[in-house]
């Protein structure tokens, strides 16, 4: 880390010759209440309409020219719980010191993990919580966040993969437990961690930032789930590059990030790491990772062009390795540069080569006339080996979202309106894919880990070979929210179709949340309820009359309740 005490040392020394203010201060990813509101705004034509909303976290004070990032409406101090804004500013106002919202998540799920998007929190049962806080400093260009996470998980035991299960079903579990850190359990015991959390240090001129930081990242359109990178895990440390509004030109706007840095290991293994393979002459079947921290550098571009008004273009990059791999060449630091590498070798096709990569295009259409968008990401992990192997197999090793979003006023209730939202994303890979070996996306057999950072996905959190489909239907007016979330998420219908092999054993959970976001004086408070109907709970059809001899006879379902409740203190 020698090159990040450098780093801070040179933002010092620059700070001190530059005293023009630069706010830089973001929303942090899954800011409940507050993140999803700027993106409303934008869509009612109340904020800037080049802002493309697919590089978060995003710089409200820099790109909306709002005061403070934690208060878009600008609450008078008589509708304050406490009468001071925690704004404390010196040096003849070139620099300020701010205290930054004290945030209170916490979650609940009654028989077993249903997490995604909740950043450091884990996939656990029982009660979790999350707390954060800290301060936000500036001095000309240069500005300091501090702000880290405390995590508490009940983590009590609960059913994994059912021991019933055959010799081949396991076989292609730990196909998947081999080659990512994607722990079924995070330990046996109460889970507790202090992190970094949302916190930065930048230096920031004009339209550009560039700094330390250890933010949660989510890039692309998608609201419900994203293919490169999201909030599904904690935050990483890593190196930044990124602007903070959008960056104007003769032929339209851009907007982007390029990072580098580091991802960690959960340090938790599969249950039974002794499980051997009968057929194989007991072979044992799951394979240890390599215990080394990796390297992930990653990118994200958005165009607005000039002609089109609403229309943003664009593409995401992600490349990882272990550490040791990685050299001082500019090729090794910054392979998002270069294209997708082959990951078969033409004389052993099934050995895998390479690091682990992804890229992925995205379009987002704004109608700000029509209060509406429309969006969509495609994905892929392989580079195709011609344009006629693109054209005659595009869905090999890709991955689509695609979404819409409509806000309909109601007349009779001026700033009132009912939002209609609709996410569908597919990670399963098609039937037509031959190479098994590489079919599960975010797995990898030369950086064994994939693509996760502390045992949890950097993509999308639903997981590989997995679907879902996100209906939500709310009344919004300002900042508060009432609505119904209506959701079927199948998991990893890929190991459905290679190893378990029996069209009564699909797991799908029909999910039903209801959802309210509110405000009340300076607090942000939230409350998400979700009931989850389990079908064939992790794989496992068990017919509820095995004595019926109907081939289609109803299976023994579980049922999980979630409760999450936050509050943020805003200064």
């Amino acid at each position: 880390m020698k090159l990040g005490f450098h780093l801070i040392y040179l933002l010092v020394i620059y700070a001190n010759f530059f005293t023009e203010l630069a706010q830089a201060q973001s929303l942090p990813v899954g800011t409940t209440v507050l993140e999803d509101a700027y993106r409303r705004a934008q869509l009612l034509g109340e904020i800037d309409s080049s802002i493309s909303f697919t590089s978060r976290p995003i710089f409200p004070t820099e790109s909306m020219k709002v005061s403070n990032t934690f208060d878009p409406i600008g609450s008078p101090d008589r509708d304050r719980l406490i009468k001071t804004d925690a704004i404390f500013r010196f040096a003849k106002g070139k620099g300020k010191v701010q205290l930054l919202p004290f945030t209170w998540q916490q979650q609940y799920n009654t028989d077993h993990p249903y997490s995604l998007n909740d950043g450091p929190m884990i996939p656990a049962r029982g009660y979790q919580t999350l707390i954060s806080g800290g301060f936000y400093g500036k001095y000309g260009p240069l500005s300091i966040q501090f702000r880290p996470e405390y995590i508490y998980a009940e983590n009590k035991d609960y059913q994994g993969f059912y021991k019933q299960m055959d010799d081949n079903k396991w076989f292609g579990y730990y196909e998947i437990q081999s080659f990512s850190d994607l722990p079924e359990k995070f330990g046996t015991k109460s889970y507790k961690k202090l992190l970094w959390g949302q916190s930065s240090i930048r230096l920031t001129f004009g339209s550009i930032s560039i700094g330390l930081s250890n933010e949660n990242l989510w890039w692309g359109p998608g609201m419900r789930n994203s293919l490169v990178m999201s909030n599904t895990a904690d935050g990483f440390s890593h190196y930044t590059l990124n602007t903070v509004k959008p960056i104007r030109t003769a032929i339209g706007s851009f907007e982007g990030q390029i990072i580098a840095g580091r991802l960690e290991n959960s340090g938790f293994d599969v249950p039974d790491t002794m499980r051997t393979y009968a057929a194989w002459d007991n072979y044992r079947i799951y394979q240890r990772k390599r215990d080394e921290w990796r390297y992930i550098n990653a990118m994200v571009l958005s165009y607005q062009p000039k002609w089109i008004p609403g229309l943003f273009i664009g593409i995401t990059r992600s490349f990882t390795k272990y550490g040791s791999q990685k050299d001082s060449s500019f090729r090794a630091m910054f392979p998002v540069f270069y294209p997708l590498e082959r990951k078969k070798q033409p004389d052993l096709p099934n050995r895998p080569k390479g690091p682990d990569q992804r890229v992925s295009t995205f379009i987002r259409w704004l109608c700000v006339p029509e209060n509406a968008e429309v969006y969509f990401e495609f994905m892929r992990e392989n580079q195709p080996e011609s344009w006629r192997d693109f054209t005659l197999m595009p869905a090999y090793s890709s991955a689509y979202i695609f979404g819409l979003r409509k806000m309909i006023p109601l007349n009779r209730h001026k700033g009132q309106y009912i939002q209609v939202n609709l996410e569908l994303t597919e990670l399963e890979q098609t039937n037509a894919n031959p190479d098994w070996l590489y079919r599960y996306l975010y797995t990898n057999k030369t950086v064994t880990q994939g693509y996760t950072n502390n045992g949890q996905l950097l993509g999308a959190g639903i997981g590989p070979g997995s679907n879902m489909q996100s209906l939500t239907i709310s009344w919004i007016k300002g900042l508060k929210t009432i609505g119904l979330q209506l959701e079927r998420y199948v998991h990893n219908n890929d190991f459905q179709n290679v190893s378990i092999r029996d069209m009564r054993a699909p797991w799908v959970d029909l999910s039903a949340t209801g959802i309210i976001e509110w405000n009340w004086h300076n607090l942000l408070l939230s409350a998400k309820l979700e009931n989850v109907l389990s079908y064939n709970y992790e794989h496992f059809y068990r017919p509820q009359n095995p004595t019926s001899g109907l081939f289609f006879e109803p299976g023994i379902n579980q049922y999980n309740f979630q409760a999450q409740i936050g509050m943020t203190y805003t200064f």
